[in-house]
């Protein structure tokens, strides 16, 4: 009886513990596993439009001889073509300065959210999260009407004598950079006010106590504590930021390339699929990798002795 309760309760971890492998396996390794393949294998004119590196049929001799016959072209391709690296490096640069600009503007907004009354929190909470309530796309397209030459801000600038003639700012990176910052400011703010909130207000207090004047106690105390909300906002705006396709399409214009933007002209303009696969799988080791090894070095840093 205590045998069979044990290997049921030995059962029932290893299955808790499963589920979550089993759903990484079957929807981010499975579909990863798909798309590194196609980006080894060659474009061609049928549907889909490449040439398989293996079909179903392929005997363990064939997936030999196959394996040993994959092209890296298409890597290479993206090694040796400056409008990958062009748009690569334009998308760390404008995902890197979203992200700046979103904690700058978040941090104050959270820190009052999360020192404000009780009986206020839930609205301010509310209240940062109605834009998802609204369409992504739709709150994209009103960016448009307010940035065009003829748009809601020329036309206050104008009326408040500010400008004489309207800003070009639609079809530019700043247009771009507005709307990143705009789109992913509440993943900034969500996870900075869960930080914010929790700190405990007699540390503050504390170091109020111990003479410190406020900018010293926000240096010392608040600002190492809500460091996990720092790193997770951060992490939630930089990483679909660096792959964001509506906004520089929408935005940004044709001079604006973002890798976005290539993996769309590669599957639907070009139907390169191999090569967009190619840009695809880069595009995830470059966000993958940096974060694996940070956490590494957090578990590292957690674990040595004080």
């Amino acid at each position: 009886m205590r045998s069979g309760a044990e290997r049921r309760a030995r059962a029932g971890r290893a299955l808790v513990a499963g589920l979550p492998f089993a759903w990484l396996v079957a929807f981010f390794l499975a579909p990863f596993g798909l798309v590194a393949k196609i980006s080894l294998s060659e474009k061609a004119n049928a549907r889909p439009p490449y040439r398989p590196a293996f079909a179903a049929g392929d005997g363990p001799g064939d997936v030999l001889d196959k394996l040993s016959a994959l092209s890296l072209d298409n890597y290479r391709l993206l090694a040796e073509e400056p409008l990958y690296l062009d748009a690569v490096l334009t998308s760390l640069r404008l995902a890197a300065t979203a992200t700046v600009l979103a904690l700058l503007i978040a941090y104050p907004v959270a820190y009052a959210m999360a020192r404000a009354p009780g009986r206020l929190r839930p609205a301010l909470l509310l209240l940062a999260m109605l834009p998802f309530w609204t369409s992504f796309l739709i709150r994209v397209y009103a960016w448009i009407g307010i940035l065009k030459p003829e748009g809601l801000l020329n036309a206050a600038l104008a009326w408040l004598g500010l400008i004489d003639t309207p800003l070009e700012i639609l079809n530019t990176e700043w247009a771009v950079q507005i709307g990143l910052v705009y789109s992913y400011l509440p993943f900034m703010l969500l996870p900075l006010y869960a930080a914010l909130e929790r700190i405990d207000p007699t540390l503050l207090e504390a170091g109020q106590d111990l003479g410190a004047p406020p900018w010293k106690t926000f240096w010392l105390v608040t600002l190492p504590l809500s460091r996990p909300g720092v790193t997770a906002g951060c992490f939630l705006v930089f990483i679909p930021a660096l792959g964001e396709f509506v906004i520089p399409d929408l935005l940004g214009g044709s001079e604006t390339v973002m890798i976005g933007t290539v993996l769309w002209s590669e599957f639907f303009g070009n139907r390169d699929w191999p090569l967009a696969s190619a840009v695809a799988v880069v595009l995830l080791v470059a966000v993958v990798a940096p974060m694996v090894l940070w956490r590494r070095e957090e578990a590292r840093r957690t674990e040595a002795p004080t």
